[in-house]
């Protein structure tokens, strides 16, 4: 990977930790499709922030910490831990991995391979 797709890593993570959906739809095309864990995709620049800004009401925080990442011509995947804070203000760190389709500097396909399960857990 290169130091400019490393960066594009970085600011991606920093909007979402900073839980601002006007942010994180920034690096998404106006046709992209996304893919939370389970969660059916959902298609559109427009349905995807209302998708990300639902799920921010449902937590107090996140923090990402990237561990590893590797990419293609138009694709970058990464292996990282999530720590969300709940409403409650208990954390919980959870592994995740993501998969990039880019078309140009933006996403086109964002699918996120976690399980959230434990997060809404008592």
């Amino acid at each position: 990977m290169n130091s400019t797709q490393h960066k594009f890593l970085e600011q991606l993570f920093a909007a979402v930790d900073s839980m601002a959906p006007d942010q994180f739809a920034g690096f998404l095309t106006d046709n992209a499709v996304f893919r939370f864990g389970l969660a059916p995709p959902v298609k559109g620049k427009v349905a995807i922030k209302d998708a990300v800004t639902a799920f921010f009401g449902s937590i107090a925080g996140c923090k990402h910490r990237l561990k590893t990442s590797w990419s293609g011509p138009d694709s970058i995947a990464c292996e990282g831990e999530v720590c969300y804070t709940r409403k409650d203000g208990s954390e919980i760190v959870l592994p995740f991995a993501d998969v990039f389709e880019l078309q140009g500097n933006l996403i086109s396909a964002y699918r996120i391979y976690i399980d959230i399960t434990p997060l809404f857990e008592p």
